[in-house]
């Protein structure tokens, strides 16, 4: 089992910048890809980031690439997703995950642990 606990949402002005934490419980953190759904009033749950288990691989949606990054610290069992020249557009409750595999990443109804997400609101 994996817990996940998101933290670092909040309101930010357009074009600023938030860092957001992802803390994981469980022996086998390291050997877990992870990543950050997110979801928007009214539409459905987007993939955002995924890195891989040893942080060598990531991968992101064209929407964010380039100005979101994600990285991991395997030594704390956390995950981050930094997030510059924020867009209203991103407005979003995001999700932290897991999943035992790295391939695939994006499609929401393979991930195996989802956090309880954590809500990012960008004004214009």
């Amino acid at each position: 089992q994996v817990q996940l606990v998101e933290s670092g949402g909040g309101l930010v002005q357009a074009g600023g910048s938030l860092r957001l934490s992802c803390a994981a419980s469980g022996r086998t953190f390291s050997s877990y890809a992870m990543g950050w759904f997110r979801q928007a009033p009214g539409k459905e749950r987007e993939f955002v980031a995924a890195i891989s288990w040893s942080g060598g691989r990531a991968s992101y949606a064209d929407s964010v690439k380039g100005r979101f990054t994600i990285s991991r610290d395997n030594a704390k069992n956390t995950v981050y997703l930094q997030m510059n020249s924020l867009k209203p557009e991103d407005t979003a409750v995001y999700y932290c995950t897991a999943r035992n595999s790295y391939f695939d990443y994006a499609i929401a109804e393979v991930i195996d642990y989802w956090g309880q997400g954590t809500q990012v609101t960008v004004s214009s």
